[in-house]
């Protein structure tokens, strides 16, 4: 018997994952040691089944517990951050096969610090640290505290005058000065992109000339580069698609001729009014289903739906929840919510009249098919979410309740095509595990982003490929009747179409074995990681930037007397991946790319830490900036008006524009256009 778990709604399953327990909880709290010295403490609650790793481990083990400052003001530290109070439990571990101390439940960890300056006293910074199960591993995310003079204990004293402050630097609100071969040494660690040789005299450039906004000057050449219209165009494309696939499972078309029958049942004398309530039937479907996208913007607000693409945490969760999706529609369990809530929606919708209980008759239909929609449902707010637009999951879910509408309201208009329909069978169990095939390929996109955002190279290009591969040969098969999930059906013989699905499923799988050579696999390459993440590549096809450093670069093009093109890019970017793809390897523009111009690629989502926090003023309130992506994607708010990516601009040394922006146009003969005007009005 299948074992069938209870959702109390696809919105409330969202919504925990998103925001589910941690498996660290810290706190932080100021203790007086005496004699001008306290104790940064850190309290951790571990959850439980989980561990973490004590903040001394030997080289080559797990990450350890840590601690690092971004300011320190008024006070020095003394001695290394540690455990207190209770001990690590100290065994052996077979995976990094050395003895490692961990702790679970809790922990308490202490930075002893000596206070120079009470008055001035200001301290800011993260603990990071790695939870464990018998399982899995959580990235080392940041745990920030902060702490001024205010907060410390009262009975705190300095025993002796502080030694001469050095004056502090002022944090650089315009750029991090960085040296060049500082950069260099970053670029090729963080990007994994060979850093080009160090030039050989250092040429300065004025660093509050180059971040000096040009927006009035893109507007001259006129201003390009959004392309939030045709995100949300194909956000309402994708959910079309969705509710047409909906559509054909078996929770949705058994429902399409018994809910138009009873319309038409409900009204034998009067079929103007079966279709008049039929069309009302259908708007329900699009207004319960819009508000619920609604909803979703509401809960994670505008500024979290931007930040979804690029954080590690919840392309996480995607990707588990797509996987617990796949499983589901493979039959390892069933998607039901409580029948209460459905018996429910049927006594509101006996009880009332009129539209009211055509209403409550759409809900049911909701509540009814969720365990067919829903997995439909989830993949479609997740790329809604991470489009980075705030009317997404509305417009994906405008989408979707049209397609799924469509056929209740046209069968009414025409019950004689009832007839005409396909009937219920095991054919639908075959959408659902095709389905499942679908959801567990594209989850491991999700898991490529955040690997490539943080570095973990745990997924690189030709791993990807390898599990695609396996993936889409496994769906050929079982197209073919070879393999039987439950719930299937015997299969005496292929049909035409099984077996053209599977031809297809097939070709694609042989299609992206190449890849494993470096082809560039065009038609998936806005899945894929990028090329430079491949270990063997035989293709030298691939256009590269010259330096990931916006101040690196300009100082490159001013040596080589060349313009410079920025490509303001992501590693979550897909349309990004999409223009390296099939654009940059156009010969001629390969051409102009590598011996024209001096290409700088900044990666708004790179996660590494800068040398120093940057602290800007933005829109009348102070940004900090922490990581390389968080100064990249500030330089392109605030030079270049502009948010999304990709988003390509040529400058001359000055940092000034020579052509207006391009942004995501997959036309060969427009950017070369584009590239052509950079390189006239830099001749000039």
């Amino acid at each position: 018997m299948k074992r069938k778990t209870c959702l109390l709604s696809f919105l409330f399953l969202f919504a925990t994952l998103a925001f589910a327990q941690d498996e660290l909880v810290w706190s932080f709290s100021l203790e007086d040691k005496g004699n001008g010295e306290i104790d940064l403490i850190a309290d951790v609650k571990v959850k439980q089944g989980w561990h973490l790793y004590d903040a001394e481990i030997p080289d080559g083990g797990p990450t350890p517990t840590q601690l690092s400052f971004d300011k320190i003001t008024g006070a020095e530290p003394v001695d290394k951050f540690h455990a207190i109070g209770k001990q690590a439990t100290v065994k052996y571990d077979n995976i990094f096969q050395m003895n490692i101390g961990t702790f679970e439940n809790s922990a308490r960890f202490a930075q002893r610090l000596k206070v120079t300056d009470k008055k001035n006293f200001s301290i800011q910074g993260d603990v990071r640290a790695q939870a464990c199960d018998d399982t899995s591993c959580t990235p080392p995310l940041p745990h920030d505290f902060s702490f001024s003079a205010a907060q410390l204990p009262a009975t705190v004293t300095t025993t002796a005058a502080p030694e001469q402050k050095q004056e502090e630097k002022p944090i650089d609100t315009t750029a991090a000065e960085t040296t060049l071969s500082t950069v260099e040494d970053n670029v090729a660690d963080s990007a994994g992109i060979a850093a080009p040789s160090i030039v050989s005299s250092f040429i300065p450039v004025d660093s509050d000339l180059l971040w000096t906004p040009v927006i009035e000057e893109l507007k001259d050449f006129g201003m390009k580069g959004s392309t939030a219209g045709m995100s949300l165009f194909w956000i309402l494309i994708s959910g079309f698609a969705g509710g047409l696939i909906a559509l054909i499972t078996p929770c949705v078309w058994p429902m399409i001729p018994m809910t138009v029958s009873f319309f038409l049942k409900r009204n034998k004398t009067e079929k103007k009014k079966a279709v008049t309530e039929a069309l009302i039937y259908g708007v329900a479907i699009i207004v319960i289903y819009v508000v619920m996208g609604l909803l979703i913007t509401a809960i994670f607000g505008a500024s979290a739906l931007n930040n979804l693409a690029t954080s590690a945490l919840f392309n996480l969760i995607f990707f588990a929840l797509l996987v617990f999706f796949a499983i589901a529609f493979f039959g390892g369990f069933e998607l039901v919510l409580p029948s209460k809530w459905t018996n429910k929606m049927d006594e509101k919708a006996d009880k009332t009249s009129g539209a009211l209980s055509i209403f409550f008759m759409a809900f049911t239909l909701v509540l009814v098919s969720f365990s067919c929609t829903g997995p439909i449902i989830g993949t479609l707010l997740v790329e809604a979410a991470v489009s980075g637009s705030i009317l997404g999951p509305a417009i994906g879910m405008f989408g979707f309740a049209i397609a799924l509408a469509i056929p209740f309201v046209l069968f009414a208009i025409f019950p004689s095509w009832l007839s005409t329909m396909p009937k219920s069978g095991g054919w639908l169990n075959s959408v659902k595990v095709v389905l499942g095939f679908l959801e567990l390929a594209l989850a491991l996109k999700f898991l490529s982003v955040a690997d490539l955002a943080y570095g973990w190279g745990i997924l690189d290009r030709e791993v990807f490929l390898v599990l695609w591969i396996v993936i889409f040969t496994l769906l050929g098969i079982y197209l073919l009747g070879k393999i039987k999930f439950p719930g299937d059906s015997d299969v005496p013989h292929v049909t035409i179409p099984r077996l053209f699905l599977s031809i297809i499923s097939l070709a694609f799988a042989i299609y992206m074995v190449p890849g494993l050579w470096g082809a560039p696999l065009k038609a998936i390459s806005a899945f894929s990681p990028p090329l430079y993440t491949q270990d063997f590549n035989l293709y030298d096809g691939e256009v590269h930037a010259q330096t990931l450093d916006y101040e690196t670069g300009i100082t490159l093009a001013k040596q080589q007397n060349k313009p410079i093109l920025i490509d303001f890019s992501g590693y979550g970017c897909v349309n990004c991946r999409k223009m390296e793809a099939s654009v940059w390897t156009d010969p001629r523009v390969k051409d102009i790319l590598d011996n024209e111009y001096v290409l700088i690629t900044l990666m708004v989502d790179d996660k590494t830490k800068l040398p120093e926090i940057i602290e800007v003023d933005e829109n009348g309130r102070t940004t900090r900036l922490k990581t390389i992506g968080d100064k990249w994607s500030y330089l392109q708010r605030h030079k270049f008006g502009a948010n999304a990516q990709p988003y390509y601009i040529a400058l001359d040394h000055d940092g000034k524009p020579l052509s207006h922006s391009y942004a995501y146009d997959e036309n060969v003969d427009k950017y070369l256009d584009f590239l052509q005007e950079g390189l006239k009005n830099f001749r000039k």
